[in-house]
């Protein structure tokens, strides 16, 4: 039986062991936190219970898959309840528009703003549709280390227009301020700059409105803890808390791990970690071709992520699920974090409330809260020690004038995560919040290969690597992991005959 090392127990390595288990390898999983999940750590401060990572559920059939591989129904193991509206976006002037639901409860709201853009609406669902046709049912689950993959599908890229961002994706459709803004922050969600960002991104749209919006109940804790279940009934061995300190190599292959408890061996290895560390850190440059080089040095990375977690002692029965607050500058203050990484005065935020859709996140009458606002990685040389409790402060100020009344008196265990944060615990290169930005010269054949360009024997999995960050790309990527590693099987199997 072939051995596997999956390094990294996010959701992409975890999906990717359940494929391999699937395939019939013989797989452990090296996490160097306490628990599996990555990003989806849970913290527990004084009765509340905060998710540190992913709050959305798209596409929840990627995780039906995986269940089903073992015969298993994901139903039996963890509820995704859906969500309505998916997102309520809060204007600086008090407005307020519910995104989400079914397609004529968005148009009557649309319809509401700006009555023009009604059609144009379903004009962008249309462009969306057929982007994610494209880009994501035929493409996010297929290799592209062969440069010939690429050169087959630019006809259709360029068809499509992915030279476009999203920006221009959604401005060519709608006309209100409003509107535009609402409809291009997708990809935020993946670590992008709409302004900067491929339109092939937009087909998040889509995504969103085919298959709706879900709330893992217990959390994204509670799906971790499920596909923990599942990876122990497959027979998938666990080790956290464990570091990779280097991978070894002879010529093209990967012959064995230095980690925090002593060498591991196998016949095939899944990186599922950012793969700027992988070719920055844990191999030598002498081991990495040209490509993989310039890939390490020159990409651009992702923003970072300011995480504020808290509870209330009152409740906020009048705040949706997923919140999202946008500041009066809307180009100005991405270029602020993105291009001049500086940290400005002013802020748009992501609030997350699940306390909404399900009480246990806190004690009775109290709420739980996530706050995050897109900042600077660490290339902007921010000191956190410093800056975060002003930027604490500003947030906290915003919020009880707008959306939480009264906060300032009701506020309980406050905490936060910055870039350094990332870092540290996340082995995030720069403490980026998504490993590289989603760039039209940063995706496909142009991303981080699912197959390491100078290795044969190692694979790699997750927001760096195709088809891209969020839940949906990072679990895909274990799909393309599954691919090569029929691939490898085969291989192997041919050569030992």
């Amino acid at each position: 039986m072939q051995q596997a090392i999956v390094i990294g127990g996010g959701f992409g390595g975890m999906a990717s062991a359940l494929r391999l288990r699937a395939l019939g390898y013989d797989v452990q999983i090296i996490e160097k936190l306490a628990h599996l999940g990555g990003r989806g750590q849970v913290f527990q401060r004084g009765g509340y219970t905060h998710d540190a990572g992913p709050t959305v559920i798209t596409a929840p059939f990627l995780f039906d898959e995986l269940f089903a591989l073992f015969g298993e129904n994901r139903a039996d193991h963890i509820e995704f309840r859906p969500l309505t509206p998916w997102y309520r976006f809060q204007f600086p002037d008090g407005d307020t528009f519910d995104y989400g639901g079914t397609l004529e409860e968005t148009l009557a709201e649309i319809e509401r703003i700006h009555p023009p853009d009604v059609d144009g609406y379903r004009r962008l669902v249309d462009a969306s549709k057929a982007i994610y046709e494209k880009g994501f049912v035929e493409l996010a689950d297929q290799p592209f280390h062969h440069f010939t993959t690429m050169l087959k599908q630019l006809p259709s890229l360029a068809k499509l227009r992915s030279d476009r961002t999203v920006w221009e994706m959604v401005t060519r459709h709608l006309q209100h301020p409003k509107l535009q803004q609402a409809f291009s922050i997708q990809p935020l969600l993946v670590g992008g700059n709409p302004f900067d960002t491929t339109s092939i991104y937009g087909l998040i749209h889509y995504l969103e409105r085919a298959y709706g919006i879900y709330f893992a109940m217990g959390g994204t804790g509670a799906l971790v803890r499920a596909l923990h279940g599942l990876i122990d009934r497959a027979g998938i061995q666990v080790s956290t808390e464990t570091t990779v300190h280097q991978l070894q190599h002879q010529g093209r292959r990967i012959t064995g791990l230095d980690t925090s408890k002593g060498p591991m061996k196998a016949d095939l290895y899944v990186f599922n970690g950012d793969p700027l560390y992988l070719y920055q850190t844990l191999l030598p440059a002498s081991a990495l071709g040209i490509m993989s080089r310039a890939k390490a040095k020159y990409s651009k990375l992702s923003m970072g992520l300011y995480v504020l977690f808290f509870g209330t002692t009152q409740t906020y029965p009048g705040v949706a699920h997923h919140t999202i607050w946008l500041g009066e500058r809307y180009r100005e203050l991405l270029a602020d974090i993105f291009d001049r990484q500086i940290l400005p005065e002013d802020f748009s935020l992501y609030i997350h409330r699940p306390t909404a859709t399900d009480p246990s996140f806190a004690p009775a009458g109290h709420e739980s809260f996530y706050v995050l606002a897109p900042v600077p990685n660490q290339q902007g040389g921010i000191d956190w020690s410093v800056e975060e409790p002003k930027l604490r402060a500003r947030i906290i100020d915003a919020l009880d004038s707008t959306l939480l009344p009264n906060l300032k008196n009701v506020i309980a265990e406050p905490f936060s995560m910055t870039p350094d944060h990332f870092s540290q615990d996340y082995l995030s290169v720069h403490g980026a919040g998504f490993s590289i930005a989603p760039l039209f010269t940063q995706s496909a054949w142009f991303r981080f290969h699912n197959k390491a360009e100078d290795f044969d024997n190692l694979l790699l999995a997750g927001a760096g690597t195709h088809p891209g960050a969020g839940l949906p790309g990072v679990v895909s990527s274990a799909k393309v992991v599954e691919t090569l590693a029929r691939e490898f099987a085969h291989t192997a199997l041919k050569e030992s005959a």
